[in-house]
Formats: structure tokens, sequence, C-alpha cells
């Protein structure tokens, strides 16, 4: 996970040089940009520049091999935005995503339970439910996960979520 800006944070999956590499790259001139111009990069503008880049390195000699989920809080519209970009340059707006191989058993509790009006709570037991059919499904053992969530205060780590998700 990195995070390009006080409300801009992107996850990165794929070959392990190519994730840093790229991921730094944008973090870097997302900050640049706000150096700049003096605001940041809204969720839907550091997207389509993501998209851009990821777009130009697969026409080059070295394209980067990365999946990425982009989240970010736009104070303009009052709303958080989630993006999906592939490999291939391919940019969605999504309402839930995941990333890795616990996405093949997260997504269908997704598209099951997720609602847009969910509050605070419904969704870390919506998360609850997933890390569950993660560790019932996935051949390997996962213990701890790292939440991060995305609001209008910024970026911030849920520190207690292994007390919230553990299950009674």
């Amino acid at each position: 996970m990195f995070r390009l800006s006080e409300r801009l944070a992107i996850i990165v999956s794929g070959e392990s040089g190519d994730t840093n590499k790229f991921a730094e790259f944008i973090e870097q001139n997302v900050q640049l940009y706000k150096i700049r111009h003096g605001y940041e990069l809204s969720p839907y503008a550091a997207a389509n520049f993501t998209r851009r880049n990821q777009a130009q390195s697969l026409r080059s000699r070295s394209p980067y091999f990365v999946n990425m989920l982009l989240a970010g809080y736009d104070a303009n519209k009052g709303q958080p935005e989630l993006y999906y970009l592939d490999y291939l340059g391919s940019l969605m707006k999504l309402p839930f995503s995941v990333i890795g191989y616990g996405g093949y058993m997260s997504l269908s509790v997704l598209d099951r339970h997720y609602r847009p009006d969910m509050a605070e709570a419904d969704g870390i037991r919506l998360l609850r439910t997933v890390i569950s059919e993660i560790q019932k499904r996935l051949v390997i053992s996962l213990s701890k996960f790292r939440v991060h969530r995305v609001d209008r205060n910024g970026v911030t780590q849920l520190d207690d979520i292994e007390s919230k998700l553990v299950t009674p």
C-alpha cells in the first residue's frame, strides 16, 4: 500500500520490481503535482494519470506488469471513490474490489452482501465475512490482515481491526 497524498492511496500487485518502481513513480508525481499547483489531485484525476502512464509503459520495451486499486476521497464531490487498473491499462470505477488470490473467493461474498448505503459497522461485518471465507477456502493460511480506511479524514490504518475481526 502506498499513500499518495492525504486522501489518496494505492494498493499494487504484480511483479515485485515493477510494483515498487511504478507505485513510487506515481507517488512522487502526485506529490510533485501538489507542490507545483498547491492542491491535491482528485481520485479521478490521479486514476487517469496512472492509467495514462500504465498505457504508455505498455507500448514501450519495458512495460509494468502491475494491477492496482486506487482509493481516494474527493472533497469537491464529498464522496469516496475506488478505481481498479489492470496491467493492460484498463481503468474501471467500482463500488468494491479485491486484488490477489483471495479475490477469487471474496468477490462473490461482496457481490451478494454489499450495499451502497452501508455504515462503517456494516462494512466491518462484511469484511469479517470476507476474511472468514478466505480463511476457509484459500490454500494459504493467512492469520493477519492490514486494513486501511479512506474517508474525509484521510487515509488511516485501522489498528484495532484484528479485535473487530475475531469471530466470537
